[in-house]
């Protein structure tokens, strides 16, 4: 387990998910385990009111008319609360606080996948442990809250696996790990060749240190999705935690071939030079 955190922590996966999520401002880690501090609890609320008070006059302004309610908020309310937050306050935690709250009033399929994505996305890149686990809860709930409506797709039996897989299990816990791979395997077992499904099945096998069955599973994503980056870059990756250079190189330049970005290709030349001089 030691290992697989060592090459988790030094890996470049996680910069292939900013094509896939658009988030700019993650490290090149992949799937490390979360910064840990002091034991307690992220409290969102805490958080907006802080972040209330650093406001402007204007902002302070709109905000309270938005939330100047005439009884419990609907979930129309609640989306263009959401809607400020993100666009004038740009607070992804406070957007994705009211969102949740929105779909959970909704209640809808469709409302509860959007927020549960949402969480999932923001997860993936989380480095801090106490955010990590509050984004990671929500999107079990909403997931779990999705499945109750339509138990047959899925998508969202896999988004559910990915929580723990991306989620509780990053910190090295196994159980968690496999309990996320187990939810995705439901999946594999009815259909073998949904790709999404083996793709998590990879990923998984990555970070529970089960090399070779995510080699299989990767390779198998690649071979139908030549293009799939996310694959490539965690089969880099793979192949690495594996003593396996020579692939690891070949993986890792091709990698670069799909992003065809210039950021990309610098973290995945500065890994490349730590696989030559081992």
């Amino acid at each position: 387990m030691k290992k697989q955190l060592l090459i988790a922590i030094i890996s470049i996966s996680l910069v292939c998910c900013l094509f896939f999520f658009g988030k700019t401002t993650t490290s090149n880690k992949s799937i490390q385990p979360a910064k840990m501090g002091p034991v307690s609890t992220f409290d969102i609320t805490q958080l907006i009111d802080n972040q209330k008070k650093t406001l402007s006059a204007s902002q302070k302004s709109k905000l309270l008319s938005i939330e100047n309610f005439s009884k419990e908020p609907s979930a129309d309310d609640l989306y263009t609360l959401a809607a400020y937050w993100k666009d004038s306050i740009h607070s992804m935690e406070a957007y994705s606080f009211y969102i949740s709250k929105a779909s959970k009033l909704e209640n809808s399929e469709k409302s509860l996948t959007f927020a549960a994505q949402l969480f999932l996305n923001l997860l993936r890149g989380e480095e801090n442990a106490k955010k990590l686990e509050w984004e990671t809860n929500e999107a079990i709930d909403l997931f779990q809250k999705a499945i109750a409506i339509n138990p047959n797709n899925d998508d969202l039996r896999i988004g559910l696996g990915s929580c723990y897989i991306f989620g509780k299990g990053r910190n090295g816990n196994p159980q968690e790990t496999m309990q996320g791979i187990l939810e995705v395997l439901s999946v594999v077992r009815k259909d073998s060749n949904n790709m999404k499904a083996q793709l998590v099945l990879g990923i998984g096998g990555f970070v529970s240190g089960q090399y070779d069955k995510a080699v299989a599973r990767l390779e198998k994503v690649i071979s139908k999705e030549p293009g799939n980056l996310e694959a490539v870059a965690f089969l880099a990756d793979t192949y690495a935690a594996k003593g396996d250079n020579n692939n690891a190189l070949k993986y890792y330049e091709l990698s670069k071939r799909l992003a065809n970005d210039p950021h990309y290709s610098k973290e995945v030349d500065d890994r490349i030079k730590e696989l030559k001089i081992r």
